[in-house]
């Protein structure tokens, strides 16, 4: 059968696609790109907020809209959406042949088997914990980066967030298994390797090991072929002396860190059942900055929580201003069904939550835009991405530039450079989000200097 996989929401989702998709090319599927050509289409969707609920339906909608084409398509949707809303999907989209809980998602390859036999529309819901930390994988991601699933599920509580609802309380991979998946995607060619989890300083803790995220990346310090390490969504409270020291000491790790506090006020902290105080994050941020000198720092904010006050929000503003974050990401806050943060009183117009998350990213637009500019004469490292078709331009990314997430940095599409190799750029322009400039140097397929 031809298979078309649509993958939605974050790189964590993405990986248990990776791991299911695998497992359908072993028992004989083949997967196109083209849904139109498609004769089962699976959208693994996301369900976190609701930007991510309403792409995800219209996802499902458009792959259920192929079937006036082609009415033998079968539809299968999985992901957070499927496990989250179960019965709504059962019940109001009739046109979907299969909706697939996490825990079920090993069973794809029998039920898309099932389906295409002529058997009839099914539910599928095994335990949150059968879905599966690891396995064998296709890597969907441009062959010179990967992502690598530590941890599933949370046990942080945070009021707002849904996570824990449908992925459950946390579960660490064991370091062996991340360590042989690290070394088997530098076999097949990755030089970025990018740690994901919901919490990976959390790494560790449901095991009675603390702190164990320190000991992985000693570990993946080791791996030939493995040029960059990256690390993903660390939480501010968990930043200690032992794990900042873990990120300077390696050759690897590039000094770049997701840092998402949410809030600065400790009273919306409080609400939020945030662990730490504005204190706290200053202080992480602090020993970051002087540790590791020249660190980019990312950070994700939640404006409009229930109960924030235009102080507080001015608070946020001025937090802003003065921490001056690399890279900064801000959402309105969504009532999510099931959280505790749902049911709280001094719930904020939409007009409020939405006015007040622009405000930020106004204020981050003109301190990134003078960040940029003071980047103009200097000369970076940078890992190339390929050729962007739409500019002429080729796209690489320097260790403070996640892929997918943050800016590029472009040169010209007439020096042709090679996908996936390491590149020093001087930087000769820079916009709001994006560098420009031109390679100096031969590309190498490794990047031996400290990360830039």
């Amino acid at each position: 059968m031809n298979i078309a996989i649509v993958s939605l929401g974050c790189p964590k989702n993405q990986v248990d696609a990776d791991v299911f998709c695998h497992a359908l090319l072993k028992a004989g599927h083949t997967t196109v790109a083209d849904p139109a050509a498609a004769d089962v289409i699976i959208v693994n969707t996301c369900g976190f907020i609701e930007s991510a609920k309403s792409e995800a339906i219209e996802n499902i909608l458009l792959a259920c809209s192929y079937k006036e084409q082609n009415p033998a398509l079968k539809v299968l949707v999985t992901g957070c959406l499927a496990e989250r809303y179960k019965a709504e999907l059962a019940r109001e989209m009739p046109e979907v042949d299969a909706v697939v809980g996490l825990g079920s998602n090993a069973a794809l390859p029998a039920i898309v088997a099932r389906l295409t036999a002529g058997g009839e529309r099914l539910e599928s819901y095994g335990p949150k914990a059968a879905l599966a930390l690891g396995g064998a994988r296709v890597i969907s991601t441009p062959r010179h980066y990967a992502y690598l699933k530590v941890a599933e599920g949370c046990s942080n509580r945070c009021h707002y967030c849904a996570i824990p609802l449908i992925r459950g309380p946390l579960r660490s991979r064991p370091l062996e298994d991340c360590v042989a998946e690290a070394k088997w995607l530098a076999d097949e060619g990755v030089r970025e390797l990018i740690l994901v989890a919901q919490d990976p300083t959390a790494y560790g803790e449901d095991t009675g090991e603390p702190g164990k995220i320190c000991a992985l990346l000693d570990a993946l310090d080791q791996i030939d072929g493995i040029a960059w390490v990256r690390i993903l969504y660390a939480y501010p409270e968990r930043i200690t002396d032992d794990f900042i020291a873990a990120m300077a000491r390696s050759k690897k790790v590039v000094p770049y860190l997701d840092l998402p506090i949410q809030h600065c006020s400790d009273a919306v902290l409080r609400a939020m059942n945030r662990r730490g105080t504005r204190a706290d994050i200053e202080s992480a941020i602090a020993r970051l900055r002087a540790a590791i000198p020249g660190i980019t720092l990312r950070t994700t904010l939640l404006t409009g929580f229930p109960g924030e006050t235009e102080e507080q929000y001015a608070e946020l503003c001025d937090f802003v201003k003065t921490m001056r974050f690399d890279r900064l990401g801000c959402f309105a806050y969504s009532p999510e069904e099931g959280t505790v943060a749902a049911g709280m009183d001094g719930q904020l117009d939409e007009a409020t939550r939405q006015r007040r998350a622009d405000g930020i990213m106004e204020l981050q637009a003109r301190i990134s835009a003078g960040l940029q500019a003071a980047r103009v004469g200097q000369t970076l490292r940078c890992i190339c991405d390929g050729l962007d078709e739409d500019s002429g331009m080729y796209l690489l990314r320097s260790a403070g530039d996640c892929p997918e997430i943050d800016g590029n940095v472009l040169t010209p599409g007439d020096t042709p450079l090679e996908t996936g190799a390491f590149y020093d750029v001087k930087i000769t322009d820079a916009d709001t989000y994006d560098l420009y400039g031109y390679a100096l140097l031969h590309p190498r397929r490794s990047c031996d200097e400290s990360a830039q």
